[in-house]
């Protein structure tokens, strides 16, 4: 769940609430707790620790740790599950939690269902003794360094040889996040001349212009600094998106293509398939065509990419985002992961990421958003899906449709592909118009 700080759900009622019925599902065992460098993290986990030992679980500490440590610690120590308290690439002002399982896996949605339902009857509005919950705001926790430490070495073995990335010079946008204490030791400790940027959390300056989602500054920055290749990472460090010597951004459909591309061709793809969402570019499916490795598409979220993975046996996927996930080296996203795999490539090969990224040629894309005031089935909105037919036929094998509810906003998304920007603008145009004449708000 993701909220203002302070305000439902992220109020300490609910966020108890979560923990103690979180707790009571885990049984026995440990849970790990971690979280990025947001002003209202250490509030938000001395509640979520007090709610845990009033359920009667221990809880282990990690601090700042990036999200995919507290993942990969609950596996590594054999815990309960694990906690991360972050709002990934939101201001500083939001805050969230999310829930890892045993496995190491973000929970699925029965465990999510089973807490909504929990807190429902039992707490939500439960007030007095029979109230579970503990009386006071927060306890104290004593954070475990030696748990980024284990976590750090991790990432170093995860790359073969002594020093995998010598030669290369690493420019590194942190986003003031999770992923700030730890960027510059990793990359060194593996070989490479590292600049670090915005890696001076304060608690507020989190994302602040900065990170994944501000691309032009790590393109700026790779060019002053003369690195071979850049890397942004959001707030908790578990996606990274990477620019090569000349500041051009790779985004994840590109780091898939450059991953897939070498694991393939040293026989360590099972299957020759990766996992990709269906936002990702029509140029993915088509550069990986000529390595015969197939793109599975799936929902969007890290969550339907990892599912999807598991059921198919893919040991690689991800999102245009930056959140890719590689399962024989962990369970969710790892943006320090992924950027030191990449830089291992480049420095194996003897390539620049340019070149290396060259077979990928982007498909012109339009995405527009239409405000709506009710998200009735699509396929009921009069004359929509004649024109989305019309404009599959027109496209063909050339391009693609994607329409689309938001999650989480009062939006209807509508993206096309195609060969050419102006053509495809207008055949957006054409399905948006309907619309916003039969739904618009």
């Amino acid at each position: 769940m993701r909220a203002v700080f302070g305000t439902p759900p992220l109020d300490r009622r609910t966020v108890q609430a979560v923990g103690y019925s979180f707790a009571t599902l885990c049984g026995d065992g440990a849970l790990i707790l971690g979280g990025d460098t947001r002003a209202s993290r250490a509030e938000i986990a001395g509640w979520l620790a007090a709610a845990i030992r009033a359920a009667g679980c221990e809880v282990r500490s990690a601090g700042v740790v990036p999200t995919p440590a507290v993942a990969w610690l609950v596996t590594e120590l054999g815990a309960a599950g694990g906690i991360v308290v972050s709002a990934s690439h939101n201001p500083y002002t939001d805050n969230g939690v999310k829930l890892f399982g045993a496995d190491g896996f973000k929970v699925d949605s029965d465990v999510e269902r089973a807490i909504e339902d929990w807190i429902e009857d039992r707490v939500r509005w439960v007030r007095g003794s029979s109230d579970p919950l503990p009386p006071k705001a927060a306890d104290r926790l004593d954070d475990e360094p030696e748990l980024a430490e284990r976590y750090l070495d991790h990432l170093a073995a995860s790359l073969p040889g002594d020093r995998p990335l010598a030669g290369l010079r690493i420019a590194v946008d942190a986003a003031n996040g999770a992923g700030a204490p730890y960027a510059e030791r990793l990359f060194t400790g593996l070989g490479a001349d590292c600049a670090v940027t915005c890696d001076r959390p304060d608690g507020r300056n989190i994302n602040l212009d900065c990170g994944s989602t501000c691309t032009e500054r790590i393109a700026a920055f790779t060019r002053a600094t003369g690195s071979d290749l850049g890397v942004a990472l959001d707030g908790d460090a578990d996606r990274a998106v990477l620019c090569d010597h000349r500041g051009r951004i790779c985004d994840g459909d590109v780091l898939l293509y450059v991953r897939a591309t070498h694991l393939a061709a040293r026989g360590e793809l099972p299957g020759r398939r990766i996992v990709a969402t269906t936002m990702s570019n029509m140029g993915l499916e088509k550069a990986l065509e000529a390595g015969k490795v197939d793109v599975v598409r799936c929902g969007v979220g890290d969550r339907e990419v990892v599912e999807v993975m598991r059921r198919e046996a893919v040991r690689l996927g991800g999102e245009q985002s930056g959140h890719l996930v590689d399962l024989e080296l962990g369970t969710t996203g790892d943006g320090l992961l992924t950027a030191a795999a990449v830089a291992a490539i480049v420095a194996s090969s003897g390539r620049p990421l340019a070149d290396l990224a060259a077979g990928f040629h982007r498909f012109p894309q339009t995405l527009r958003n239409v405000k709506v005031r009710e998200k009735q089935p699509l396929e009921s909105v009069p004359g929509l899906s004649e024109a989305v037919a019309s404009v599959e036929r027109e496209l063909g094998t050339s391009g693609r449709v994607l329409l689309r509810y938001s999650g989480t906003e009062a939006l209807a998304r509508v993206m096309i592909e195609g060969p050419d920007q102006n053509r495809i603008e207008e055949l957006c145009g054409s399905i948006t118009s309907i619309l916003e004449a039969e739904l618009g708000a």
